[in-house]
């Protein structure tokens, strides 16, 4: 998905929201509450799950925040046609508007903090709640004694397989928002970043998302709303786990900050060369079909991969570990990974960090990457300033050394930058 199809589609959605929003408040003025009670607590549950938001920092400094159960919330109570027995009787207009407010109830205070979620998030919150609805109005038929208009045993089915698609599309819509927001600074960014596969992030939190709406459905219809309090477990234990996680990433990256900038710093490497290595290498990995964690791994090892050179007594000339004999980069490159190792770092960062002076055939992908890339930027430097014949002269020799460098990696990196060139 491009840039201006994200956008497109962003702007698509929030205008389609706001027609939804304004039908339902005013559908829900006109007709009044049906089932107050239940949808107060339907409310309260959502905006104690906006208040529970976990912040998740993202690589690039930004911070995206999930609401696992604000969301579950909202979408238990567009599924719910029955309260202990009885119909529910609220319709699609009045799920929006309980979602609608106690969102925006729970948020007040996170606007206050400036750590509110953007509003393409209430907008997707809007869309799946009125498309759940209205999707599952023909499960439940109020002239039926039992207010199910399907056999029991197919509802929870019927509800779930609701549930995931409605997660689903708001995953889609999540990810597009986070390319249209990137797309303008990926086109600007070194050697084309982009945003690191937000359709995958949002769509892995939508089977728990969906079970849980599906819980919060079935247990009221069965014991009433006293039984919105158990349900939650399940989603706060995910959300604890989030918030572990997110934790432990905000305190890593500093950490491998730390120990990027020290090398250049102390001067033993020149300034701008790890991050350089790093964005290169990122580029060159996505080049040969890395994604995910491997291509983490490959960036946060780019960026350490010379904290070896701080140890050793005599100063590796410019800082090249490149025109190195093979004893001298295996030990730069062993106490660089005895670093990283204790200062806690991922264990697939260290090994990539250990192995970039191996032979090629026995390295991970990562330190094949890793050793080239760096090589490179020792042969020409700067990438902005280096010029088209340095570049080729570097990537000449890089194609001779058929020993040291995997040509499959070589020729990724040539493609890179040749297209970097030509922007």
């Amino acid at each position: 998905m491009t840039g201006g199809t994200a956008a497109r589609l962003v702007a698509l959605g929030n205008a389609a929201a706001a027609l939804v929003v304004c039908g339902a408040l005013g559908v829900t003025l006109w007709r009044g509450l049906t089932r107050p009670g239940a949808a107060l607590a339907f409310g309260l549950l959502v905006a104690a799950g906006e208040l529970a938001r976990v912040r998740l920092p993202e690589e690039r400094a930004a911070v995206r925040t999930t609401g696992l159960l604000s969301g579950a919330g909202a979408l238990g109570y567009a599924l719910c046609g029955q309260v202990a027995g009885a119909s529910a009787g609220h319709g699609p207009a009045q799920a929006v508007a309980v979602a609608l407010v106690g969102s925006l109830v729970g948020l007040t205070p996170l606007v206050a903090l400036g750590q509110a979620p953007p509003p393409q998030a209430l907008a997707r919150l809007v869309l799946g709640v009125g498309a759940a609805a209205w999707c599952c109005q023909p499960l439940y038929d109020r002239g039926r004694s039992d207010g199910v208009a399907v056999p029991d045993g197919l509802l929870p089915l019927c509800l779930l397989a609701v549930a995931l698609l409605v997660g689903c599309l708001d995953a889609v819509l999540a990810a597009a928002a986070v390319r249209a927001d990137g797309s303008g600074a990926a086109s600007a960014g070194h050697h084309g970043r982009t945003a690191r596969h937000p359709l995958r992030d949002h769509l892995a939190t939508v089977p728990a998302l969906a079970a849980t709406a599906v819980l919060f459905a079935l247990a009221v219809a069965a014991a009433g709303l006293p039984a919105l309090p158990l349900c939650c477990a399940p989603v706060l234990v995910i959300q604890f786990a989030l918030r572990r996680r997110a934790s432990a990433r905000a305190t890593h990256r500093p950490t491998l900050a730390s120990l990027a900038r020290a090398p250049e710093v102390a001067g033993c490497t020149p300034r701008g060369h790890a991050r350089r290595v790093a964005d290169l290498s990122r580029a060159v990995g996505r080049e040969l079909g890395l994604t995910g964690g491997e291509l983490t791994a490959l960036e946060y090892a780019a960026l350490t991969h010379d904290v070896g050179q701080l140890s050793p007594a005599d100063p590796v000339p410019g800082g090249a570990t490149a025109v190195l004999d093979p004893g001298s980069q295996r030990r730069v490159a062993l106490l660089g990974g005895a670093v990283l190792r204790q200062a806690g770092v991922r264990r697939r960062v260290a090994s990539a960090v250990e192995a970039q002076a191996d032979p090629y055939r026995e390295q991970p992908v990562t330190a094949r990457v890793l050793r080239t890339v760096n090589a490179y930027d020792d042969l020409v430097g700067d990438s902005g300033t280096a010029g088209a014949v340095a570049r080729a002269r570097a990537l000449h020799r890089l194609r001779a050394a058929t020993r040291d460098h995997e040509p499959r990696v070589v020729e990724a990196l040539s493609r890179v930058v040749s297209r970097a060139a030509e922007v």
